[in-house]
């Protein structure tokens, strides 16, 4: 008989259906599928909320040099923006090649091989708990710029946020791009119109004035290799305004159709809203004199014992609208949330790339499994916990964490480049293989444009990607970005090492025409502690089985107890052999063990099922009132070849308050509690034992 209804079985408990939502049936993944609209929120967060900090970090570089080296900034801002433009356009290209939401890890899986896209996967995935931990701070940050009095609680409020995040994340795609959506385009109008309103006032003779433009800068003195280095370290620091553009690529699978173009318009709106953006905010910085310094106690007249330091997009509302004023409020309000909302573009990324990796073999199955919400939650949990760690660590310290940013994000640009050229290659040499006739058709001529239009594209992006990659690491290495650079391969080697795992068991359990697993008989074993109504459902289960031979197995532990068992098993006259097991050392799973082998030794293999009654219970607490002994005796069990272990649970009524139902009593035991002998069915599930005398009583320790 088939159950044709499509409600779960048992309720979600309350607690979780508040935070999280009900379940959504499979059916409703096309309707999580997101419009461009939501898309843009979702999978540009990062990207575009990085430019509240990107010129933030470039300034503040420079000024270790002093204030004459900020006139460097609008070279290193313009390469920047050269960067972002070949870096989008790259990835177009990959969107187009690799649309399944693989993105870098699938280009270098394919065309670069097993070691490189394990690299690349561990990038990746420790980028993305960057991404969280440095948004949130910077969130932070700017709640503390226009709130000072809660700087003492700076740690606390970003591992709120985390769990916040993680929380609407697993509502729902389609959820977290509602409470995204606002947020961000917002942000991006708020901005928009500071740059707009700042730049008018610079035409008209009256441009903003930062509160710390009237700080000198206590510099330092830099032979001509550190002014160098100096500005190269301000090119790197910048760069992080390049984040999030790959989080496109691995998340198209959540674009309605027609993916690859929905995935393409959005990546080139992000990049030209960002580039906008990151100039004009540059731009309105040096024009105000923001005098932003990596301590700001470098910053003569500053009073930096009392006062916390104004981010720069703090500094730059106040010199454009007025420091108090409602426009101010609403600049840092809103960037303060895009900051912490930028976390979101992580939590798509991470738990796309985690299913992938899991279905690859690399990563632990259980992140290849959606929750009630139709999302990657084992993923999203994971990415929080990572987040909240670095967090306590570095005490959500951006300018500490900023050191750590971007590294991974370049490794895995690079690589993924470099795995374009050769896909593009790959299909020219395929183009040229085709016979004269089919080359010379217009189609293989346009296919071949696009190829080489590819190849030429990439190449451009891979020479970049990996010079900025060298950059970031000689002017971040010592500055902490060594951690990352030791994560990323340690992270690889547990990929490998998962992926042989996976591989061995595989082989190990791939049937074959020589394997089968016969025996000379088939028995049953009962454990009873005391003679309960879930220990004599176990037994009517083992008799409705019909198995050849059937024992009630007793671990002895006290002589009470067993003496008043065995008087028990006799007034309640039940028709299974009830056999006594001395257990010295108070051990339950071994002497079983032993009972097993030396039935084993007189009967032959016979296949041994264990039943073990389990209290299934309602409320938390209740675990930890039972000692979950039927558990640990099966995993214990479980070990010895040709052993079954079946839980037979039974329900207290406290599950009432998850199933909705009671626990109800086996027929024929509403009144007397015992298995009716008098039924000629029961008498004859009964095979006479051939093995023990029915009073044996054996002595076996563990």
């Amino acid at each position: 008989m088939t159950n044709d209804s499509t409600e779960p079985l048992d309720e979600t408990p309350i607690a979780k259906r508040l935070i999280i939502g009900e379940p959504l049936t499979s059916e409703a993944l096309d309707e999580q599928l997101l419009p461009k609209k939501m898309a843009l929120p979702i999978f540009a967060s990062d990207a575009l909320s990085s430019v509240a900090y990107a010129p933030q970090e470039l300034l503040m570089i420079l000024l270790i040099g002093g204030l004459s080296f900020l006139a460097f900034s609008p070279w290193i801002a313009a390469a920047v923006v050269f960067l972002l433009i070949v870096v989008v356009v790259s990835y177009r290209q990959l969107i187009k090649a690799y649309p399944s939401g693989g993105g870098d890890y699938e280009v270098a899986s394919k065309n670069l091989g097993e070691v490189p896209a394990v690299v690349v996967a561990s990038a990746l995935l420790v980028d993305y708990v960057l991404t969280v931990a440095v948004s949130v701070a910077s969130g932070v940050d700017n709640i503390i710029s226009a709130l000072p009095g809660l700087n003492p609680l700076r740690v606390e409020l970003a591992v709120v946020f985390i769990i916040i995040i993680v929380i609407v994340n697993l509502r729902g795609v389609r959820e977290a791009s509602l409470v995204f959506a606002i947020p961000t385009y917002l942000f991006i109008g708020s901005v928009v119109v500071m740059i707009v309103v700042g730049v008018i006032r610079m035409i008209l003779g009256d441009p903003p004035v930062a509160s710390s433009a009237q700080y000198a800068v206590q510099a330092e003195s830099l032979s001509q290799a550190a002014v160098i280095l100096l500005i190269l370290r301000a090119f790197s620091s910048g760069c992080s305004a390049l984040t999030g553009v790959e989080a496109v690529s691995n998340g198209v699978p959540a674009f309605r159709k027609p993916k690859v173009r929905n995935a393409q318009t959005t990546l080139t709106l992000m990049g030209t809203i960002a580039i906008v953006m990151f100039a004009g905010l540059t731009l309105l910085a040096l024009v105000s004199g923001v005098h932003y310094a990596e301590n700001p106690c470098h910053l003569i007249g500053f009073d930096c014992a009392n006062n916390p330091q104004p981010s720069l997009m703090a500094q730059v509302a106040s010199a454009t609208f007025g420091m108090g004023s409602i426009p101010f409020y609403i600049i840092q309000a809103a960037t303060a949330l895009v900051l912490l909302l930028a976390a979101n573009t992580a939590f798509n990324g991470f738990p796309l790339l985690g299913s992938v990796l899991a279905r690859d073999g690399y990563a632990p199955k259980a992140l290849n499994t959606r929750g009630d919400r139709l999302v990657y939650s084992n993923g999203m949990i994971l990415l929080g916990l990572g987040a909240i760690l670095v967090e306590i660590v570095y005490q959500a310290n951006l300018t500490n964490l900023i050191q750590l940013y971007i590294i991974g994000v370049f490794v895995s640009f690079s690589l993924g480049q470099i795995g374009m050229i050769r896909h593009w290659r790959r299909g020219l040499r395929e183009l040229r293989a085709l016979p004269g006739e089919a080359r010379a058709q217009k189609s293989a001529r346009a296919e071949e444009f696009e190829l080489r239009k590819g190849l030429v594209i990439n190449s451009i992006g891979a020479t970049m990607t990996v010079a900025v990659l060298v950059i970031v690491t000689i002017t971040k290495f010592t500055h902490g970005a060594w951690l990352v650079f030791l994560a990323i391969p340690v992270l690889a080697v547990l990929m490998i090492g998962v992926h042989r795992y996976y591989r061995d068991v595989e082989a190990e359990i791939e049937p074959d025409d020589q394997t089968h697993f016969g025996s000379e008989g088939d028995v049953a074993l009962i454990l009873v502690n005391r003679l309960q109504k879930p220990v004599i459902k176990a037994l009517d289960y083992a008799l409705a089985a019909k198995h050849e031979n059937t024992f009630a197995i007793h671990v002895s532990v006290n002589k009470e107890e067993t003496d008043r068992l065995q008087q028990q098993w006799i007034d309640h006259r039940i028709p299974v052999q009830l056999v006594i097991i001395e257990s010295p050392y108070r051990t339950f799973a071994g002497p079983v063990a032993g009972f097993i082998k030396k039935y084993r030794e007189k009967h032959g293999s016979s296949v041994v099922t264990v039943y073990l009654p389990q209290y299934i219970v309602g409320h938390w607490w209740e675990s930890v009132l039972h000692n979950r002994r039927a558990r640990r005796i099966g995993q214990q069990l479980m070990m010895i070849h040709g052993v079954s272990i079946n839980l037979v649970p039974w329900l207290l009524d406290s599950t009432e308050l998850i199933y909705g139902r009671r626990s109800r009593p086996l027929p024929g035991q509403e009144r007397s509690g015992q298995i009716p002998v008098e039924s000629p069915a029961h008498a004859r599930r009964v095979s006479r034992p051939a093995g023990p005398p029915e009073t044996e009583r054996t002595d076996t320790s563990a």
